[in-house]
């Protein structure tokens, strides 16, 4: 795996999960209407630095741990088979997910920062991300060094900006930027690049 191949991997992988409708996104949407196109980056601001807390964190405790090959083999086993069965899941559910854009309950102004971080925590589906897939791409990142883990946050965090900026701004505008089959269309993709990814992941254990 080269660092560009690292880098655009991660963004996809990144954009796959952000594209589910979750904590985060309910919260995008609702604010977005009142507060406007700046609501979706300031939430990932907060995500992300939880985000690189959590990226410190890891590193500065287990990164002789997880530098190892064993590691490496059974991290990579576990995040690739949840690639492929977060894949399967994402194309299994595409004719009943919808891309719901409606501003829903307006409610006292909150901290979008600290609202990024609340959606993240209160999201068990983040938390299985980081233990399993996220994990995953530190160890193999972990082989380019500093400037592997880097590339791996960067891409990751790109893919959670670009989705939930659109988000924001088709919202603030009244508007639907992306329909419900660009929508599917958009989800299709992931789960196949998901699946095949994931496949790579364990091939390469």
């Amino acid at each position: 795996m080269s660092l560009i191949v690292l880098g655009l991997s991660s963004f996809l992988i990144a954009l796959s999960g952000a594209l589910v409708p979750g904590p985060l996104f309910t919260l995008t949407v609702s604010e977005s209407a009142r507060r406007g196109a700046s609501t979706g980056p300031l939430i990932i601001l907060g995500h992300g630095i939880l985000e690189v807390l959590i990226v410190v964190l890891v590193l500065s405790g287990l990164s002789p741990f997880l530098t190892r090959d064993t590691t490496r083999h059974v991290v990579s086993l576990a995040g690739g088979g949840m690639l492929i069965v977060m894949g399967i899941l994402l194309i299994r559910d595409i004719p009943k997910t919808r891309l719901d854009l409606s501003s829903g309950k307006q409610g006292k102004g909150v901290n979008l920062i600290v609202t990024g971080i609340l959606g993240s925590i209160t999201n068990p589906y983040w938390v299985i991300w980081w233990a399993t897939i996220g994990l995953g791409y530190l160890v193999s990142s972990l082989r380019f060094g500093i400037m592997g883990v880097i590339i791996f946050f960067l891409g990751h965090i790109s893919a959670d900006l670009a989705w939930y900026s659109l988000v924001s701004y088709a919202v603030s505008k009244g508007k639907r930027i992306m329909g419900e089959k660009g929508y599917h269309a958009v989800l299709l993709f992931c789960g196949v690049f998901l699946i095949f990814f994931g496949a790579w992941f364990i091939k390469a254990a």
